[in-house]
């Protein structure tokens, strides 16, 4: 039978998980969002808005079919990725890592639940990976990396060996962090930066070498 999954998120991200689910023999029977702008991001999958609008179409599913779950929600709102997660897999959905064939990761790697592994990227060995992970286009993650949960790693960006990054990291497109940085929680690395130098949490690092400039927005 083939694999049934709901995403939630209904923009561009909800359209490259598409494609992926597709490309494994899957369907998307169902898209949400907590924007009521939202528009249809996959043909053929209705879109409900909110948490009322989940219960309702979950609730007026006759087949009680083995649905799993996927979060679109890009960029630095890793917090709302694992909230959401949490809520579709306390209504029974399954929550586990989606990888791209085209992908590589080591065996020894571990990729938490919810996590996307998307298409050129590299895992290497012993690397973990958090639950609600973005690890985008071309991602290089090297050996014994440590990703906490909710981060998102941008297209073409690279982690050293050893590398931890905190909670809800966001690491900006073709940005490169040196071996055995650490990066604190709820911290944005800006698109093309290079770290150096251990970066505290809750703060907005840009630049070659990066530097702090500002606090993070809540």
């Amino acid at each position: 039978m083939m694999t049934q999954y709901v995403i939630w998120g209904s923009a561009g991200h909800a359209k490259v998980l598409a494609n992926l689910i597709s490309l494994q023999g899957g369907s998307v029977v169902a898209l949400f969002d907590n924007n009521p702008a939202a528009v249809p991001a996959v043909k053929d999958a209705p879109l409900f808005i909110g948490k009322e609008g989940f219960e309702r179409w979950y609730e007026s599913d006759a087949r009680k079919a083995v649905y799993r779950g996927l979060v679109a929600i890009g960029g630095a709102r890793g917090s709302d990725r694992l909230s959401i997660q949490e809520f579709l897999g306390s209504r029974g959905l399954i929550i586990e890592a989606i990888i791209h064939p085209q992908a590589s990761v080591c065996r020894s790697a571990r990729v938490g639940d919810g996590s996307h592994v998307l298409a050129g990227s590299v895992i290497a060995a012993d690397a973990v990976i958090g639950k609600a992970c973005i690890i985008n286009h071309s991602v290089t993650i090297d050996h014994e990396c440590n990703i906490a949960d909710g981060v998102h790693v941008a297209p073409g960006s690279t982690l050293c060996g050893c590398v931890a990054l905190g909670s809800n990291v966001m690491i900006g497109a073709g940005s490169v962090v040196l071996p055995r940085i650490r990066v604190g929680e709820n911290t944005i690395v800006g698109a093309g930066a290079v770290v150096t130098r251990d970066v505290p949490a809750g703060v907005v690092a840009v630049g070659n070498p990066a530097r702090v400039i500002r606090h993070a927005s809540p």
